[in-house]
């Protein structure tokens, strides 16, 4: 693809990106996973810079009719990113935005927990955290996993990410210590268009890299 490479798939994702992480000196401590797509490129991450695999949680709270375009986004702990725009541009209300906020809290609350199994949330405190998916569209998962991770007592917030447009990057430098993205590509119609192989990942598939 001209002007932008493309990834092989997730892995080859995830292995760049913990050699840029290392180049630019990111000393992590923890490697954080947006499941399900995150959790391959997570895996290499923690394994290339040796560090723990864990997850951060957050779902999209869609419009109506249209579940696909987010007005906000809500974390496993009830943390919200609103996108007043958006909001504005469809006939969702505060009573809508709230009923789907609540929803999609206790669904990202249920898959935290299936995720982590017996084990609970990593403690985090004093830690420089890495948190990576694998591309980054509009932002608004992202937005809602930073909002909750700001509110604990880490040191330091690194997101890392492949891909993303460069509006969508700039937004988002606001919402973490550091932001390392590899590719900025102005014409971005999608993540999966970086990628040579970017299939579904199952809960299954996702849940065993974080055993690995």
């Amino acid at each position: 693809m001209a002007g932008s490479r493309r990834f092989r798939d997730r892995t080859d994702a995830g292995e760049r990106l913990a050699a840029e992480l290392r180049e630019r000196g990111v000393d992590a401590d923890i490697a954080l996973a947006i499941p399900r797509g995150g959790l391959p490129l997570g895996r290499a991450v923690a394994d290339e810079l040796a560090i723990p695999l864990d997850i951060v949680v957050a779902k999209k709270i869609g419009a109506p009719g249209n579940p696909e375009y987010a007005i906000g986004a809500v974390a496993s702990d009830g943390s919200v990113w609103r996108n007043e725009d958006a909001i504005g541009r469809t006939d969702s209300d505060e009573a809508y935005f709230q009923r789907r906020r609540e929803e999609e809290a206790e669904s990202a609350r249920r898959k935290a927990e299936r995720y982590r199994g017996d084990r609970g949330p990593p403690d985090l405190t004093g830690k420089t955290v890495v948190v990576v998916d694998d591309g980054v569209a509009t932002g608004s998962t992202v937005r809602a996993c930073l909002q909750t991770l700001s509110e604990t007592d880490a040191e330091r917030i690194v997101l890392a990410v492949p891909v993303g447009p460069p509006d969508s990057i700039a937004a988002l430098e606001a919402e973490a210590d550091a932001v390392v993205c590899l590719e900025t590509p102005s014409r971005f119609m999608g993540v999966g268009q970086f990628y040579e192989r970017f299939g579904q990942v199952s809960d299954e598939e996702a849940m065993a890299y974080l055993e690995s």
